[in-house]
């Protein structure tokens, strides 16, 4: 890295960090910073300059100094915390899942403390409403899970596991054979020979509840063949039916995390989505999760069963 790259990080972090300890001395600060005195000072020189459009009395950082500390005067707007926006939470949460997920992690609690604060932050995110969880059923097992189903790999041993099946909504206990972890479009899966399917199935991380390590070797048959996920896990198929919805700005990341068919852009943000689907009870969950965020218009079958879901949800409430 050099010295410019180096410094604007240090620039960026330089003013809150004073304003958080005013008065603060300098060799301290320099010490904090990994820089000598001297380097230090000229930062402060340069932070000096910057300031907000205008650039005029009141508009730039102002720092004083008494005798050998530092306090700052005007922040120009540089105490503010970072706001993220819908498609940066999403796109550093499915980059730090997909780090998790790698194996071997040297320090998988730093990544997860770092998901959680990133959620947290998610709900400043604008525009407003954008889900960053990704529908993702974290939970206290998926470390532990991780940990069982690395082992087992290398020891070639069996697997019961208690799992979460999405499309159906429903939890099946299953015994399986793995043959390898791998990463598929952000997510972490276990690949493996399903005795109770009598098929290769793939089986995510996070939607593992409970598994353990059998006392008998991975057996799976010589036909069974890895999946080909080079392009991606759904592949539509011509006999599937289309929904056709119009999502509202801050619904607009389905288009982008869903494969969808067909996507026209529409007054005020609005985006008019074609998606094919294999499952209509997995759509009726993805779009009644969305509220009010999307309108759906076909086919006659999808609107009839939101509405008889929704009814249902109401009355219950009621």
């Amino acid at each position: 890295m050099n010295a410019s790259t180096e410094r604007l990080p240090r620039l960026l972090a330089l003013v809150p960090y004073l304003i958080a300890r005013p008065g603060i001395a300098v060799a301290e600060a320099a010490s904090d910073f990994g820089v000598s005195a001297k380097q230090l000072r000229k930062d402060l020189e340069l932070l000096w300059m910057c300031g907000l459009p205008g650039y005029g009395p009141g508009d730039l950082i102002d720092l004083s100094f008494e005798g050998d500390t530092i306090s700052v005067n005007f922040d120009a707007g540089m105490s503010r915390p970072l706001r993220l926006t819908g498609s940066e939470a999403t796109a550093l949460l499915v980059a730090l899942r997909t780090l998790l997920d790698a194996p071997g992690v040297a320090d998988a609690d730093a990544v997860r403390r770092a998901v959680a604060k990133v959620e947290a932050a998610a709900g400043q995110a604008q525009p407003a409403g954008v889900a960053v969880g990704l529908g993702v059923r974290e939970g206290a097992t998926t470390a532990k899970a991780r940990e069982v189903v690395q082992k087992a790999l290398r020891g070639n041993k069996a697997l019961r596991m208690t799992y979460y099946t999405a499309s159906k909504d429903e939890i099946t206990e299953r015994t399986v054979d793995p043959m390898r972890m791998l990463i598929v479009e952000g997510r972490g899966y276990l690949e493996a020979w399903c005795r109770r399917a009598e098929g290769v199935r793939l089986f995510r991380m996070d939607r593992i509840d409970d598994v353990t390590e059998l006392d008998e070797p991975a057996a799976p048959p010589p036909y069974a063949e890895q999946t080909d996920t080079t392009a991606g896990l759904f592949h539509p198929q011509p006999e599937q039916p289309v929904a056709q919805f119009v999502l509202s700005p801050d619904a607009r990341w389905v288009s982008e995390y869903y494969p969808v068919e067909e996507a026209a852009e529409l007054e005020g943000g609005h985006l008019r989505v074609w998606m094919r689907y294999a499952d209509l009870s997995w759509m009726v969950r993805l779009l009644l999760g969305l509220g009010g965020d999307a309108v759906v218009e076909a086919p006659g079958d999808l609107v009839a069963a939101l509405r008889s879901r929704a009814v249902e949800a109401l009355s219950r409430y009621r």
